[in-house]
């Protein structure tokens, strides 16, 4: 599975895509039954195009799609892409693409716009009990397109040894921005700073996003200059400047949680993949998390992909059936169990964080994160902010902001 900005995991062995889905019995019944293929389905094979993270994601995927094709009767086959993209773009322009396939929201808006997917999230039963904020991220031109498959979202990530040592109780857990800093003086020690985290937007806006900004308006208007988000990167330079924090790079790590794993930071903000990473690569390393300190408000980030279906696919309405199969709770909570991900359902959210008591913070942060920019244009918008962000301690936050609106400007009107 490939969520986005997971390539900062690339010094990981990209424990990226990270093994960060089979029917489960979670005890759910308001959304665990899926209707029998629609009537206007046919028996064509239903194609399924996914990119996976390990051998745990993609026979978790084969075990469902298995189980909905024995229920259903439509023959269906999962296909694992060497490079989901390329496959899913040569499909589409071939006009012989997959029926299903996993949809990055960096693409998304492309690949809607120019008719490639079909808009069948209204006819979902189990619509309404998806994330707002993960249907706002597969809305486009006022359609919702498609299902969002499981989702990521940020937190404080501590090391709890090196919280102790400074004296810090459970009680010390920052929940404002002055507590962050605080807590940061007093684990910062030596060639250790008290917090890091990578230098790109999918990581500072956190900070943009708890400040009461982020870089577009809730109707999609570009904002990046707006006050918020200059005292946001004005807060981050402060804790640059004073020692306390420091971007991963400069610490030569490849990104926040090789830097924390390293011990080279106490804290660091990332997201639930972090798990799997510190099992496999730092099993020494204890820590807890939290939810992300407040500015003038809750805020962090979240990264997710849908369940595409392509406009040119010969089963739509049995593909549409199959969607709903793989989201419902006790097949969501399965994925979770299997291979790691954050059901997109809210009935979910109760067992998932009974489940999995650790990540209790990441699925809280559900209710405040936003997405971000994801319409045409805006990988290459996101790429210049980066670039400037990653000399934030000798520039001026306006003036980066400034830039990156007026290129923002470019691609929303």
């Amino acid at each position: 599975m490939t969520l986005k900005n997971r390539p900062v995991l690339a010094a990981l062995a990209v424990a990226a895509a990270l093994s960060l889905a089979a029917c489960g019995g979670s005890g759910f019944s308001s959304t665990s039954t899926t209707p029998a293929a629609s009537e206007s389905a046919n028996k064509n094979p239903v194609s399924v195009l996914i990119g996976s993270s390990g051998d745990a994601e993609t026979t978790s995927v084969k075990n469902a799609v298995a189980a909905w094709s024995a229920k259903s009767g439509v023959p269906a086959e999962v296909k694992v892409a060497s490079d989901l993209t390329q496959q899913a773009t040569q499909g589409f322009a071939g006009g012989k693409p997959d029926d299903v396939l996993y949809v990055s929201t960096d693409q998304f808006a492309g690949w809607a716009k120019n008719g490639s997917l079909e808009a069948y999230g209204d006819q979902l039963t189990n619509k309404s009990d998806f994330y707002p904020s993960l249907v706002n991220a597969f809305t486009y031109d006022g359609k919702f397109y498609c299902a969002p498959k499981d989702f990521s979202t940020l937190a404080l990530v501590i090391n709890t040894d090196m919280w102790k040592q400074a004296g810090l109780t459970d009680a010390d857990i920052p929940t404002t921005w002055d507590q962050l800093e605080a807590a940061a003086k007093k684990l910062t020690q030596g060639k250790r700073v008290g917090l890091a985290f990578s230098p790109e937007i999918a990581r500072v806006g956190v900070f943009m996003a708890q400040a009461g900004g982020g870089l577009l308006t809730s109707d999609g208007k570009a904002q990046a200059n707006a006050q918020a988000n200059v005292d946001a990167l004005t807060y981050v330079k402060k804790l640059i400047t004073e020692g306390v924090a420091a971007f991963s790079s400069d610490l030569g790590a490849g990104w926040g949680g090789e830097a924390f794993g390293k011990k080279q930071t106490a804290m660091t903000i990332e997201g639930n993949w972090i798990t799997g990473a510190m099992t496999s690569t730092y099993p020494n390393v204890k820590y807890t998390v939290a939810e992300l300190p407040s500015g003038t408000q809750k805020g962090t980030l979240q990264f997710t992909n849908c369940w595409g279906i392509s406009a040119d696919g010969d089963n739509k309405a049995a593909a549409i059936d199959l969607v709903q199969f793989l989201t419902t709770t006790d097949q969501q909570l399965q994925f979770a169990k299997d291979f790691g991900v954050m059901p997109s359902v809210q009935s979910a959210s109760e067992q998932y964080k009974t489940d999995n008591p650790t990540m209790a913070a990441f699925i809280n942060g559900a209710t405040y994160a936003q997405n971000l920019p994801s319409m045409p244009g805006a990988a290459d918008v996101i790429k210049d902010f980066n670039s400037q962000l990653a000399g934030l301690k000798s520039k001026d936050p306006k003036a980066i902001l400034d830039s990156t609106q007026q290129n923002l400007q470019a691609i929303t009107g």
